[in-house]
C-alpha cells in the first residue's frame, strides 16, 4: 500500500522534472529567437557581433542546465536506478533557484530519500530456497 502512495510521489517527480525542463528548453528558444530579431533590426556592426554572441551562448547554456532535468525524469518515469541519483542531484543544485527551484529540489528529495521509495529503484530478487 505505501509502495504504491510513493510510486504517485516519483511519477510526480518525474513529470515535475520532465515540465521545468521543458520551460528550460522553450526559454531558450524565445531568448533565441528574440535576440535574432533584435540582432536583424540594429545596424551597428559593434552591437551585431555581440547580439550574435549572446544569441548562441545563452540559450546553450539554458539547455545545458535543462538537460539532464529532462533525462532524470525519462529515467525516473522508466524507473531506472541511475535516474533516481541524477535526480538527486539535480534537485540539489535547484534548491538555488529560489523559490520554486527551493520547493521543488525540497519535494524532490523528500520523495527520492524515502525507505520506500529506494526499494522501487532496487527490487529485491525473490528468495530461492532448494
Amino acid at each position: 500500500m505505501e509502495e504504491n502512495k510513493m510510486e504517485k510521489h516519483v511519477t510526480v517527480v518525474a513529470s515535475l522534472q520532465v515540465g521545468f525542463s521543458a520551460l528550460g528548453i522553450l526559454a531558450a528558444i524565445i531568448v533565441f529567437v528574440v535576440i535574432r530579431n533584435v540582432w536583424a533590426i540594429v545596424d551597428d556592426y559593434e552591437a551585431q557581433r555581440v547580439l550574435k554572441i549572446v544569441a548562441a551562448w545563452i540559450p546553450l547554456f539554458l539547455i545545458i542546465i535543462s538537460l539532464p532535468g529532462l533525462v532524470a525524469g525519462i529515467g525516473l518515469f522508466l524507473r531506472q536506478g541511475w535516474a533516481r541519483i541524477l535526480t538527486l542531484i539535480v534537485a540539489a543544485l535547484g534548491l538555488l533557484n529560489i523559490p520554486i527551484g527551493t520547493a521543488l529540489g525540497i519535494y524532490t528529495i523528500w520523495v527520492l530519500v524515502q525507505p520506500e521509495t529506494t526499494k522501487l529503484f532496487n527490487p529485491q530478487p525473490p528468495e530461492v530456497t532448494p
